[in-house]
């Protein structure tokens, strides 16, 4: 059996339902070491009671969970809401969380576990640019990093117009810049471009979630997405399945770099240059094999 991986993670569940999705997966990937779980933006929480609800009915409720930092750093939308929360408020979960007790959690698990520890964050870049602000070191002493967030390759014939930004940069433009301008070892991104090919309908979701113990209790959850929405887009999932098999994804080598705005969506747009002779410090998913992505994702249930 291939090694263990120790996985932190750093999430914002209760907007969107792929937050879960990808916790669940985690939680049932036998080569993951799942060592903590962070919140992250507005009523984190709330977030953090998701998050041990999930740990409780995968029957992991011993996962360290810390609840992180409203935010934004400096202007953004933020997500003050937390609307999946009300799917669980009357069911059994922790309410006595910190908040802001995240950023000091991941300084310290990241210390004690130097070289071992594969940071993924799947929200707002918040709590990891406060950490980094306050212990510059960190960023160096991890083993990677796995975001999903951003948007980095134009359709054919774009000329400028229209929404670009994606949402985890949007809502926190600054910490995001702040996290890209830092320079980690090994840094992967999965952007829009290829988390919005993994789609799923509602029927098919009810489904298939319905026939597995642990996706069944999000179905709740994914409920309220569907009030609003006809599908699930498992942008999240696809950056933590990329951990365990970074083979779902073709990749190219570069720089991504941000030109943060509180107001302009075009202006809190990613950037990424190719590096010159196939090198740079960011490592971007260009395609995906999205029958290989959700083969992958249900495998471990």
């Amino acid at each position: 059996m291939d090694e263990r991986i120790a996985v932190l993670l750093d999430t914002d569940p209760g907007s969107d339902i792929d937050d879960v999705i990808a916790l669940a997966y985690l939680l049932r990937q036998p080569r993951c070491d799942l060592v903590g779980v962070t919140t992250v933006s507005g009523r984190t929480e709330e977030r953090a009671g998701i998050v041990d609800y999930v740990l409780r009915a995968a029957g992991r409720g011993q996962v360290p969970v810390h609840a992180g930092l409203a935010g934004p750093v400096c202007g953004g939308p933020g997500q003050p809401e937390v609307p999946q929360y009300a799917a669980i408020a009357g069911l059994p979960h922790r309410r006595d969380f910190e908040r802001g007790a995240a950023v000091g959690f991941i300084r310290e698990t990241i210390r004690k576990r130097p070289g071992e520890v594969v940071l993924l964050t799947i929200g707002p870049m918040t709590n990891v640019a406060a950490g980094l602000l306050m212990d510059p070191e960190l960023g160096g002493m991890l083993k990677g990093v796995v975001t999903m967030g951003g948007r980095f390759f134009p359709p054919p014939g774009w000329m400028g117009d229209g929404k670009w930004s994606e949402w985890n940069i949007l809502c926190d433009p600054t910490a995001g810049k702040m996290f890209y301008e830092r320079r980690f070892a090994n840094h992967v991104s999965y952007g829009l471009d290829v988390t919005e090919r993994c789609t799923m309908g509602a029927a098919e979701v009810r489904a298939r979630f319905g026939g597995i113990p642990v996706l069944r209790e999000l179905l709740s959850m994914a409920e309220v997405w569907f009030s609003r929405f006809e599908r699930i887009t498992f942008h999240d999932p696809l950056a933590a399945v990329g951990i365990f098999d970074p083979g779902v994804c073709e990749y190219e080598k570069g720089t991504v770099s941000l030109e943060p705005s509180a107001s302009d969506q075009a202006a809190s747009r990613t950037y990424f240059t190719t590096g010159v002779d196939g090198g740079g410090p960011h490592t971007v998913a260009r395609r995906v094999d999205v029958g290989r992505f959700f083969e992958g994702y249900f495998g471990v249930f």
